[in-house]
C-alpha cells in the first residue's frame, strides 16, 4: 500500500511510537544518508536479527522518515502477501512507476523462499533511484555478497540488543519508576520486546515492581514471539541445553540427546537467536530466560534432571581438561549455579573475554610487585617477591585481551612442610591451622591461594577476581585427593563472607597481620567433603530453592552446606582399620561400622568394601613375587568360613612361620596399595605398587 500522508489515527499511532522510540543511532545515521541519495548510497538495506529485537518498529520509524522527506513509501508485509513471485509483483507493482519510491518488506522470514528471486530477478527490474529496506530473522544469504554486483548496492544492518543506558531511557518512556527498573533490565537483557512486556506489567503492578518476575503470560509471549514453533519435543530439549548451557558444543548435547545430537547442533546454529562463538552456541540473553523460565514451571523435574546431567558431565570435563582449557571448562560448569545469589552476585560471565590467565613470566616480577605495592603495601610486596623467587611456578598473570597489560595476579602455594624460609605470617597461619586442627597426611598437601591482587581500576567484582576465583575450583579439581585443606586468603572484613560461607568455606581464628593490613582466611577440608560432594550438594541446594549460607551480619564460622562427610584416617589409623576390615569380611554388620567404609577409600567408586578389598587381594598377583603374598592373605581373609592361621599353613604346606612371614609382606602391601587409592583417588599400578612396597607413598606436587 502507498500513502503520502498518514490519515488522523496513524498519526496518533506513530506519535506513541515515537514516544517509546530510542537507540538505533547508527541505524538511522545510515539510513537517512542512504534516503538522501549519493554515489555511495546504498540501494538496499537488509536489516536482520530474532525476533522481538525492534526490526518492525525500526522499519516504521523509516517509512516515516521518508514521508516526512516527500517520498512515496509501499510497504509489503510478509505474513500477508503470498509466497509466490507473481503474488508479490501484484503487491509491488507501483514500486515500478516513480524512482523515488521507497520500498519496505517486513517479516522476509514468511517468504523467505524468495530471495533467490528477489536478488535476481525482481530488484534488478526496479527504476534506478528506488530505495528497498528489507526485515527478516534471517541474515542475507551468501549470495549476496559473493556477487560483486551487490557489493556496493547492499548493506546489511544486523540489529542488537539496545544498550543499558537505551533500555533504561525506554523504561523511563514506558512510565516504569526509577527504583523498579533494576529487575526488568536485569531479566531482559536491553532486549526490546522483553522490555516492552516487561514495562507494561511493572507499570500495573507498582507495587511489586520492584521485585518484578517475568510472569507466564510474559514468558509465553517471549517463546511464542522469539522462538515459535518447533519440530518435535527433541527440538525443544536442544533449545533447553542450550539455554541451560554456558556454551553448547554437538559433544554436550550428544550427552543428553545421544545420537540426534549432529542434526539437532545444525538446527541449532542456523537459528536467529542462536549466536556462534569460538567455544559453541549460546542463545542471547531473553531467550535463554525465557526458556529456563518456561522450563521450570513446565516441568520442574525434567530441570532438575537436565540439570543433574549437565552438572557430571561438565565437573568430570573440569576435572580432566589440559592446563590450558580448565579455566574454560570452570567457567562453564559454575555458570549451571548462576541462579543461586550468592553465586550470581560475586560472580559475572559477560565480561570474561576482556581477561585472560597467563603463566608467569620473568618480565612480570617489576609489575607484580608494583601491583602488590599499591594494592596491599610495601611489606605484602616484598613477601610476594620472596614467594616469587621460590615458587614461580605457583604465580598466575591477569592480562587485558586487547592490550596485553597485566592487570591482576594469584598465587597457589602447595605447602608439604611448614614454610619457615621466610618469615610469611599468612601461610603460617595456614600450616598451622592444618596441623593443629586435621593433619596433613604423607602425599596431600595444603594449598594457599596466598594472593589473589587486582588493580584498583576495576571493582571488587570483576572479570579479574573471576578468573581469581575460577582458578582455585581448576586447581583443586586438577589435584583432587592430594589437597587436604585449601585456604582462601582476602583482606579483612565483611564482603566476601557471604559468598565464602555459602561455597562452605568457614574463617578460621588467627587474623594474620602484614603491614597495616589484616587477613582472613576461609578454610575447608576437602578430604572431609571431596569437591564432587560439594558440587552435588551445591546443585541440590540450588535446586531445592536454599540458599546457603547467612548474610554477613550472621555470619561467623558456621559451616553453612550440608556434608557428605568422609573420615580422614592418618596411615596407622587406616592399616588398623584395614586389618580389622579383612577380619571382618564375614560379619557384615561388623564391617558397616569399619572407619574405611565413609572414608575416600569407596567414596564415588560405586562398589563395596568387600568388593574393593577383594580386587586389591587379587591385583597382589600382578607384583613380581606377589603369587606367595596372594595365596596368604586370600586363603586367610577370603575363603569361606575364615579357618585359623594353622589351619591355611598347613593347607598352603607352608611352616607356619613361612607362612607368617608371606602374609604379613601380604598385608603390607595391600596397605600400601589402598593407601595410595585413598590418596590420590584411583588404584595404583602394578609397577607403582611394586616401587612403594615399602610403605612411603610419593608426595605429591
Amino acid at each position: 500500500m502507498t500513502s503520502s500522508a498518514p490519515h488522523v489515527m496513524a498519526s496518533r499511532l506513530q506519535r506513541g511510537r515515537d514516544r517509546v522510540f530510542t537507540g538505533r543511532t547508527a541505524e538511522l545515521a545510515l539510513y537517512r544518508a542512504a534516503l538522501a541519495g549519493g554515489d555511495n548510497a546504498p540501494a538496499v538495506i537488509f536489516v536482520h536479527g530474532p525476533g522481538g529485537i525492534g526490526k518492525s518498529m525500526l522499519l516504521r520509524r523509516f517509512a516515516a522518515e521518508a514521508r516526512a522527506a516527500g517520498r512515496p513509501v509501499l510497504e509489503i508485509d510478509g505474513r500477508i502477501v503470498q509466497p509466490t513471485p507473481e503474488s508479490f509483483e501484484r503487491e509491488a507493482e507501483t514500486a515500478f512507476t516513480r524512482r523515488d519510491t521507497v520500498l519496505i518488506i517486513d517479516t522476509f522470514e514468511r517468504c523467505q523462499g524468495l530471495e533467490g528471486w528477489l536478488r535476481e530477478r525482481f530488484l534488478p527490474r526496479l527504476p534506478d533511484g528506488v530505495m528497498t529496506v528489507i526485515a527478516g530473522r534471517q541474515a542475507p544469504d551468501a549470495d549476496w555478497t559473493s556477487d560483486p554486483g551487490w557489493a556496493d548496492l547492499l548493506h546489511r544492518m544486523a540489529l542488537r540488543n539496545l544498550s543499558p543506558d537505551e533500555a533504561t531511557a525506554l523504561l523511563h518512556a514506558c512510565g516504569v519508576p526509577r527504583h523498579s527498573q533494576a529487575e526488568l533490565l536485569a531479566f531482559t537483557g536491553g532486549h526490546p520486546l522483553a522490555l516492552a512486556l516487561a514495562a507494561a506489567v511493572a507499570v500495573r503492578d507498582t507495587e511489586r515492581a520492584a521485585r518484578w518476575k517475568p510472569s507466564l503470560d510474559v514468558v509465553g509471549t517471549l517463546l511464542a514471539r522469539l522462538v515459535g514453533e518447533v519440530p518435535s519435543p527433541m527440538h525443544r530439549r536442544a533449545l533447553e541445553v542450550c539455554a541451560r548451557a554456558h556454551v553448547t558444543t554437538e559433544t554436550l548435547l550428544r550427552v543428553v540427546l545421544g545420537d540426534d545430537a549432529t542434526a539437532l547442533f545444525a538446527w541449532l546454529r542456523e537459528l536467529p537467536f542462536i549466536e556462534t562463538a569460538q567455544d559453541g552456541l549460546f542463545p542471547h540473553d531473553v531467550v535463554r530466560q525465557a526458556l529456563e523460565e518456561d522450563l521450570r514451571w513446565r516441568d520442574p523435574e525434567g530441570y532438575a534432571e537436565l540439570n543433574a546431567r549437565l552438572g557430571r558431565h561438565l565437573f568430570e570435563q573440569l576435572r580432566s581438561s589440559p592446563v590450558n582449557g580448565t579455566l574454560s571448562a570452570v567457567r562453564s560448569f559454575l555458570f549451571l549455579y548462576r541462579d543461586d545469589r550468592y553465586m550470581s552476585d560475586f560472580n559475572s560471565w559477560r565480561g570474561t573475554g576482556e581477561v585472560r590467565l597467563t603463566p608467569y613470566e620473568a618480565d612480570d616480577r617489576h609489575r607484580i610487585e608494583a601491583l602488590t605495592t599499591e594494592v596491599e603495601g610495601r611489606e605484602s610486596a616484598a613477601l610476594a617477591r620472596a614467594w616469587l623467587e621460590r615458587r614461580p611456578d605457583a604465580f598466575r598473570v591477569c592480562r587485558t585481551a586487547r592490550e596485553n597489560k597485566a592487570v591482576g595476579f594469584s598465587a597457589w602455594l602447595r605447602l608439604t612442610e611448614a614454610p619457615d624460609a621466610f618469615p610469611d605470617p599468612v601461610a603460617e597461619a595456614a600450616w598451622n591451622h592444618a596441623r593443629a586442627t586435621r593433619p596433613v597426611r604423607d602425599g596431600e598437601h595444603v594449598a594457599v591461594a596466598r594472593f589473589s591482587v587486582t588493580s584498583t581500576e576495576y571493582p571488587k567484582i570483576s572479570p579479574v577476581e573471576n578468573l581469581h576465583q575460577w582458578r582455585t575450583l581448576a586447581e583443586v579439581a586438577r589435584t583432587e585427593g592430594r589437597v587436604a585443606w585449601m585456604y582462601i586468603v582476602v583482606r579483612a572484613g565483611t564482603f566476601w563472607t557471604p559468598y565464602m560461607t555459602s561455597l562452605g568455606l568457614r574463617p578460621i581464628a588467627e587474623r594474620p597481620r602484614v603491614g597495616a593490613l589484616t587477613y582472613t582466611l576461609f578454610a575447608i577440608d576437602w578430604r572431609v567433603q571431596p569437591v564432587w560432594a560439594w558440587a552435588e550438594e551445591k546443585t541440590r541446594l540450588m535446586l531445592s530453592h536454599i540458599r546457603g549460607g547467612p548474610r554477613a551480619a550472621e555470619a561467623d564460622s558456621t559451616e553453612v552446606l550440608p556434608r557428605t562427610e568422609f573420615t580422614v584416617l592418618s596411615r596407622p589409623e587406616f592399616d588398623t582399620a584395614l586389618r580389622d576390615a579383612l577380619r571382618g569380611l564375614s560379619r557384615p554388620r561388623e564391617l558397616s561400622s569399619n572407619p574405611l567404609t565413609h572414608s575416600r577409600l569407596t567414596a564415588d567408586t560405586g562398589r563395596t568394601l568387600p568388593q574393593i578389598l577383594a580386587d586389591a587381594v587379587e591385583g597382589l598377583r600382578a607384583q613380581g613375587g606377589g603369587e606367595k603374598y596372594y595365596r596368604a592373605v586370600s586363603q586367610t581373609y577370603l575363603t569361606k568360613g575364615m579357618p585359623t592361621q594353622q589351619a591355611v599353613a598347613a593347607r598352603l604346606g607352608l611352616p607356619f612361620s613361612t607362612y607368617r612371614r608371606h602374609l604379613t609382606g601380604g598385608i603390607a602391601r595391600l596397605s600400601d596399595a589402598l593407601w595410595r587409592q585413598e590418596i590420590y583417588g584411583a588404584p595404583a599400578s602394578a609397577d607403582d605398587r611394586v616401587h612403594h612396597s615399602a610403605g612411603h607413598p610419593a608426595a605429591a606436587g
